[in-house]
């Protein structure tokens, strides 16, 4: 009954295509909404990546210098210019405040849920007409039911899953990035599609006009590419703007495989126009870096290009090294808890129409004489596993580092989500078996959540930044909440696949994360925030009331970003405590001021050369204090 409603509103959904935006743009916007935007600026920045951004930006909006990026009156040259400009449009618009620096991730990374929506509902439209021309049933629902289905549930996994969540909320380039090479993948592979149709009908029209004197013009290929595969060149100079050589260094590197791969290589390399690609990638990229190159020369180009690009790739950069299994475990916490879906997604096969054989991706001279549609599995597959090589390989690692893979990991499964409900019943029957793994799976794995959630506060250290964390976490039950929520989950989960209800194991499981994301993690980071960043941004407020003209600011023993974003002005980062002393017994030495504001850990002071009557306490807030020291 449910089924057939359904159908039917989904057949009304496609006849009536003004329904279907609007439908389309309601569900993104309530996956998006509920994973990126809700509490986006309720707490302050997190030391130590955000605030660096968020104040370069800041001050390329005060200086008026949109070429060269400045932190702390430091130029910084870590990522190009095109997240410091979007952060700055922002600031503009919004104000200079949390929800405005995170607000172009946010967007960037709804914009990826919905690309992966349409590109998931193109699809299978696709496929049903080229299985069997048209749209009768041939499974559990209708080709219209499906459609949207496979496409919803694919929004659903990638906008709910906690890598995508937490670089969403972050206002770093990690997701701005990862917007930029999703999409042109995407666009690639459309373009890709799609230059084959318009072969098929330039055939079809050369027959029809075989005994026209001049074939029309519309039948020359052209010297331009598509509109598909200009997107997806422009993307690619976004791409670069965002991170640099990498933009197009991993896109190529997957599409290359990808080609070689099916045999199209040469083939595609002349309909894309790679000439005029290039050109196009060069004017929407170039112009920053030669301006940027011109005004600061050699120092621009040693550390981004040596330090930050090719250092990054070759050796251990500020010490994130990891062993090489580090990103089998990102992907499965990072895709958590759907990401034990991900082997059988991988791993399952294609039934090819014709033959009525199961295919497998290793399984090449089937994918070669495949129509380019039917190739899309392939496609994500060379996706994945280019992202997950590449990365694995660099010396350094970073789990933001495989962002851009994380789309593919939900297509993946909205794809065997659709083999699941397409297919008749035997074949329905010949794929359970590796699903019904992952499934028991998928309960082991969320129970063992469940029961390390009741476990969660002895697992924290003593932390100097945050000394009551593990008190207030304990006395908030939020991990007992959590326990409770997964455990409860784990049990639905075991009941339904013990009688055979497949499609409901994937809404239970989004059930619970959201569940989880409301009522545990939510809460937690309010917690987190007071205790870690809410003394600095207190702190910050106080100095700022207190400053005297030109009194300089310093921070002692530790390095926190977000005091020169919150407090707007530059700072003076000493590491050592003994160089500190050094440093205000020399200013006390020289004219020029009265005093200094200090911010550090009170056993600093001491450590300083600091009597208790040489400084006078301004605030104190968690494990920090400020105070200022007279000179004269």
């Amino acid at each position: 009954m449910i089924n057939h409603a359904f159908d039917k509103w989904c057949q009304d959904i496609e006849k009536r295509p003004v329904l279907a935006i609007i439908s389309s743009v309601l569900l993104v916007a309530l996956v998006s909404g509920i994973g990126f935007f809700w509490h986006l600026g309720s707490i302050g920045l997190i030391d130590e990546t955000e605030p660096l951004f968020a104040e370069a930006s800041r001050q390329m909006l005060v200086r008026g210098d949109w070429i060269t990026p400045f932190f702390n009156n430091e130029t910084r040259f870590d990522k190009p210019a095109l997240i410091y400009w979007c952060q700055a449009i922002a600031y503009q618009i919004f104000g200079v405040n949390e929800w405005a620096v995170r607000l172009p991730s946010a967007l960037a990374a709804t914009a990826v849920v919905g690309f992966c929506f349409y590109v998931l509902q193109w699809y299978v439209a696709k496929q049903n007409i080229h299985q069997d021309g048209n749209h009768n049933q041939t499974g559990a629902f209708s080709h219209s039911s499906r459609r949207w289905m496979v496409a919803s549930l694919g929004a659903a996994l990638i906008a709910l899953s906690p890598e995508m969540i937490v670089w969403a909320r972050a206002g770093v380039s990690d997701m701005l990035l990862s917007f930029c090479m999703v999409s042109a993948l995407l666009c690639f592979f459309l373009g890709y599609v799609n230059e084959e149709e318009r072969c098929r009908s330039r055939e079809i029209s050369n027959n029809n006009i075989s005994n026209l004197p001049h074939p029309p013009l519309w039948l020359s290929p052209g010297i331009f590419p598509s509109k598909w595969y200009t997107a997806f060149y422009i993307l690619i100079g976004g791409a670069i703007l965002t991170k640099g050589p990498v933009g197009i260094v991993l896109p190529g590197l997957i599409i290359g495989i990808f080609l070689l791969y099916v045999g199209k290589f040469k083939q595609v390399l002349q309909e894309i126009r790679l000439f005029i690609g290039l050109l196009i990638i060069a004017l929407v990229s170039l112009p920053w870096y030669v301006l940027v190159t011109w005004r600061n020369g050699w120092n621009f180009i040693n550390d981004f290009f040596g330090y930050h690009n090719v250092e990054r790739f070759t050796a251990v950069v500020n010490r994130h090294s990891a062993p090489w299994y580090f990103y089998f475990l990102v992907v499965l916490l990072g895709f958590a808890p759907y990401a034990v879906y991900l082997p059988s997604a991988i791993l399952r096969k294609n039934r090819d129409s014709k033959t009525n054989l199961n295919i497998s991706f290793w399984q090449r001279k089937y994918w070669i004489s495949q129509s380019r549609i039917q190739q899309f599995s392939l496609f994500i597959l060379a996706w994945f596993f280019g992202v997950f090589g590449f990365f694995t390989i660099a010396v350094t690692k970073l789990p933001s580092y495989v962002l851009p893979l994380m789309p593919a990991v939900g297509i993946l499964i909205a794809l065997l989500f659709n083999d699941l409900i397409a297919q008749d019943k035997s074949y329905r029957i010949s794929i359970v078996p590796g699903f019904r793994l992952s499934a028991w799976v998928n309960v082991i794995f969320v129970a063992a959540i469940g029961f390390t959630s009741f476990y969660v506060p002895r697992l924290f250290g003593e932390d100097s930044a945050a000394p009551n964390f593990k008190q207030l976490l304990q006395q908030s039950n939020l991990t007992e909440i959590g326990g409770i929520i997964w455990l409860a989950a784990a049990v639905i989960l075991a009941i339904l696949l013990m009688r055979k209800m497949w499609l409901s194991l994937f809404g239970v499981n989004l059930v619970a994360f959201c569940l989880f994301l409301f009522f545990v993690l939510t809460p937690a980071q309010y917690i987190m925030d007071s205790e870690r960043q809410m003394p600095l941004r207190k702190l910050s407020a106080i100095a700022v009331q207190n400053q005297r003209p030109n009194e300089e600011l310093m921070m002692v023993g530790f390095k926190k970003p977000s005091i020169a974003f919150y407090t707007q002005r530059p700072i003076n980062y000493i590491r050592s405590s003994e160089t500190a002393g050094e440093y205000i017994q020399n200013q006390a030495a020289k004219t020029t001021q009265q005093s200094l504001i200090v911010f550090a850990q009170p056993k600093k002071f001491a450590e300083m050369g600091l009597q208790a009557t040489d400084y006078k306490i301004l605030g104190d807030r968690g494990a920090y204090q400020v105070i200022r020291v007279p000179l004269k």
